[in-house]
């Protein structure tokens, strides 16, 4: 993209929302975890049946930092023994068909 004739401003924010992105996206686990929570409510214990190749330590630090960035809900209910649920926030569920359709990078680099 050619920024001589943008004004700085748009090339500000287009650098926010590209860094704000990127920490959204990267990570090895997190586009999986949003992947696996969708647009039902999950529970710890069906994410880590769900994605059993994540230990359980980066599940923990990697839902923390979901809920930090705004893309997932964490809801505590007052029972006994603790539940606890994970969905996704509106504004995930806004850019769900976006990141679903980053499978296709993968599938082209499966083809033979």
């Amino acid at each position: 993209m050619n920024y001589q004739f943008m004004d700085l401003e748009s090339v500000d924010t287009e650098q926010l929302s590209l860094k704000k992105t990127l920490d959204i996206v990267c990570g090895k686990w997190r586009l999986f975890i949003v992947y696996q929570i969708g647009t039902e409510a999950r529970r710890y214990g069906e994410l880590r049946r769900m994605i059993p190749e994540v230990s359980e330590k980066v599940l923990v630090q990697e839902l923390k930092s979901l809920v930090e960035l705004g893309m997932i809900e964490k809801k505590i209910y007052g029972e006994v023994p603790p539940r606890v649920e994970y969905s996704l926030t509106t504004k995930a569920l806004k850019v769900l068909p976006t990141l679903l359709k980053l499978t296709a990078i993968g599938e082209i680099f499966l083809e033979p």
